[in-house]
């Protein structure tokens, strides 16, 4: 298709640009099609890379919010929303943090997530309503999710969350995002036009996810909820996690998977606790004592020094 002037406004948005590697995506067949997204796909991880330097200064900022007792607070509209409250579910098994640690917030309520509420996104103030029902303060990290960078619900919870006091991330798909002006720290990710003009569930969407998944696990590296790569404040809710608890535990001891499961039991369940009870040769009270003195930190409550 032709343009006889160059885009403006949402149009001009590098992520709603028409991609020329897939002018032809209907008339291709289905390997190629899916070969040509794949490439696409393959980018995106460079695009993350890229922007590695704010997403360091994003995370130093999330720790800093949850040493003063602050939440994460995910906030957004459609996929980027969902996306946020999709990471933040995670993490309380996953890390063994309270439930209300990490939140995420989605325009248009919890039935937006499996449903589209149309026009949510374009309402500044509901983000204020939707932050002031959660009881946003200052010690709190307000990470607004939007791919446009522009949309009027992620600019309000910024706007929002800096009158407060909160700490605030602006997380985009394009250079020179609204969003980004509005936000203590910016992470322009540009992932370029996507294969399905407009469509950012796609390339958008997963450049989203990835650095999600990176501000919450180095947040919880650096609260000491990690040893070696080992998710030792699993919480065993299920068959599933209780298996993976006692491969952990297993794993972190050196122990065969029996002894490891009795270990494990005799932690209440709590794979750091056993750990530490069997590399310091304590009983699971005085385990307790020792990372409480550690501030969690597997390494030193067992002697050795924290890398």
């Amino acid at each position: 298709m032709s343009r006889t002037r160059p885009p403006h406004g949402i149009a001009a948005l590098t992520t709603e640009l028409p991609n020329p590697r897939t002018a032809a995506l209907d008339s291709m067949p289905i390997e190629e099609l899916l070969r040509t997204m794949n490439a696409e796909d393959a980018s995106v991880a460079s695009a993350v890379a890229q922007a590695i330097p704010a997403i360091t200064r994003g995370v130093e900022r999330i720790v800093d919010a949850r040493r003063r007792g602050g939440r994460l607070i995910y906030i957004g509209a459609g996929t980027s929303g969902r996306l946020g409250l999709l990471d933040a579910v995670e993490c309380p098994p996953t890390f063994g943090i309270d439930p209300g640690a990490v939140l995420g917030l989605i325009a248009g309520g919890p039935e937006a997530f499996t449903r589209a509420i149309e026009g949510a996104e374009d309402d500044p103030a509901r983000a204020e309503q939707d932050l002031s029902a959660v009881h946003l303060t200052p010690a709190d990290c307000v990470v607004a999710l939007a791919a446009s960078g522009r949309t009027p619900y992620a600019i309000g919870a910024l706007r929002y969350g800096r009158e407060v006091g909160a700490t605030t991330i602006a997380i985009s798909c394009n250079r020179n995002a609204e969003t980004s002006a509005h936000a203590d720290v910016a992470i322009e990710l540009e992932t370029g036009p996507e294969i399905l003009t407009g469509s950012t569930r796609l390339k958008a969407g997963t450049a989203q996810k990835l650095v999600c998944n990176m501000l919450t696990t180095a947040t919880m590296v650096r609260e000491g909820r990690v040893y070696g790569n080992l998710m030792v404040d699993l919480n065993p809710t299920n068959a599933k996690l209780t298996d993976r608890a006692r491969r952990i535990v297993a794993e972190a001891t050196d122990l065969d998977l029996p002894t490891a499961a009795a270990l494990l039991a005799a932690a209440d369940n709590h794979p750091k606790t056993a750990i530490v009870m069997h590399l310091a040769g304590v009983d699971a009270p005085t385990a307790r004592t020792l990372l409480s003195r550690s501030n969690g930190f597997v390494r030193p409550a067992i002697g050795e020094p924290r890398t």
